[in-house]
């Protein structure tokens, strides 16, 4: 069984952990959030990255949804990760990627919305 993987934060990490989970048949990513920016933009730079290259699979919305090669994932925005619905879209692990909750305190607030594990992507210091 993949593990269902949500991402917070869509900027240049969190679009490298969606391409690289994407490439593996262990993980589904199921549902991203970002505050700061639309679907259709982040589909865009998903496609397009500057850093990462042109993503090789086939990317448009659907919705509110990403859609790579036929898989949906919820895209939602919310500045609030205790507020961000990751048990309904079936996220257990969240990638913390957007160098705000970089704290075990902050980025608890993900279990509070249902995930079962946070990793922090963080620069240490």
């Amino acid at each position: 069984m993949a593990a269902k993987i949500g991402i917070n934060g869509f900027g240049r990490i969190g679009r490298i952990v969606f391409r690289n989970s994407f490439s593996h048949a262990n993980t589904d990513v199921v549902m991203m959030n970002d505050p700061f920016i639309e679907v259709q933009y982040a589909a865009y730079m998903l496609k397009y990255d500057s850093t990462h290259g042109t993503f090789a699979s086939d990317v448009h919305i659907d919705g509110d949804c990403l859609v790579v090669d036929g898989k949906k994932a919820k895209f939602y925005a919310e500045k609030d990760p205790s507020r961000i619905p990751w048990k309904d879209a079936g996220a257990d692990y969240i990638i913390e990627s957007t160098g705000v909750f970089t704290t075990v305190e902050k980025a608890s607030a993900h279990l509070r919305g249902g995930a079962k594990k946070v990793i922090i992507s963080a620069w240490l210091t």
